[in-house]
């Protein structure tokens, strides 16, 4: 059964602003580099709405990641510290693989990144300048054409016989330090998102331009999260699917301000790891 199907407003809620895309002349397009002389930083400007985000604890048991486009996992980990780059990589990575692959039943897992968040009070989010901070805009990190390009990109000799199967970009998130409760993620429906809402739009870096999708604001959009959340728990969000049978294939997200959040809460901490999945049918 769908979330539509449900009745979604029988559960908790808060309410929150969320940052979609404001109407923009043009395709929208960041520098994750210091733009030219006389360029912004970014055309992607945000247009703020309050939502209401509802607690998706109680029914975390029927959100799926193929029709929602999210999911709730437990995943406890050895890591003792993700800070450290080298652990993440020989402890989390052949972890989190083997997790994937079993969990979504796929035929492999290739984790291409990952990014350690670590909010900090007025800190812009820069590439290479401090800890990155918490994504405070509704996006999705592919879109249609940049998660095949993704394939490409990592596994360029394999790329053919691989983009002839499903492929997927699952991104795994957790928090680092828990119960989260400072800059927690919120997931919309990927089945209240319509196609016309996901905006491409060019994210560019030194030698080469990605894309990632903005979205503009609806109302039909449904949003949830999983309030205080532990660190032996992750989710898991769809950022891309070749598969164009109904299944989800974009779930849009953002970190969102949450109103309950106590005053001496500690800074959110999070990793996410980005992850091509694949299945030869």
């Amino acid at each position: 059964m769908g979330l539509h199907q449900k009745n979604i407003e029988t559960l908790p809620f808060v309410t929150a602003e969320l940052n979609y895309l404001a109407p923009t002349n043009g395709k929208p397009r960041t520098y994750a580099l210091e733009p030219p002389a006389g360029e912004p930083k970014s055309t992607a400007l945000p247009e703020p709405h309050n939502v209401p985000i509802f607690d998706g604890r109680g029914i975390a048991d029927s959100i799926s990641l193929d029709r929602e486009g999210f999911a709730l996992v437990r995943h406890p980990t050895s890591v003792r510290d993700f800070y450290d780059d080298n652990e993440v990589r020989k402890v989390y990575y052949p972890a989190a693989e083997a997790f994937l692959r079993a969990t979504l039943k796929a035929d492999r897992v290739f984790i291409f990144d990952h990014t350690v968040r670590r909010r900090v009070e007025g800190s812009a989010d820069v590439r290479g300048g401090g800890p990155r901070q918490p994504a405070t805009r509704v996006h999705v990190d592919q879109t249609d054409l940049s998660g095949r390009n993704r394939v490409r990109e990592h596994l360029p000799d394999e790329a053919d016989e691989l983009l002839k199967g499903r492929v997927q970009v699952i991104n795994l998130w957790r928090p680092i330090r828990g119960p989260l409760l400072d800059a927690p993620l919120a997931m919309a429906d990927a089945q209240s998102v319509a196609p016309a809402d996901l905006i491409a739009s060019d994210l560019i870096y030194p030698g080469r331009n990605g894309e990632t999708y903005s979205v503009k604001y609806s109302p039909a959009h449904r949003w949830f999260y999983f309030p205080k959340m532990t660190a032996d728990e992750a989710l898991l969000l769809k950022c891309y699917d070749s598969r164009t049978d109904g299944n989800a294939r974009f779930a849009p997200h953002t970190a969102f301000v949450d109103p309950s959040t106590p005053a001496d809460a500690p800074p959110r901490e999070s990793i996410e790891l980005r992850t091509l999945v694949f299945h030869r049918h």
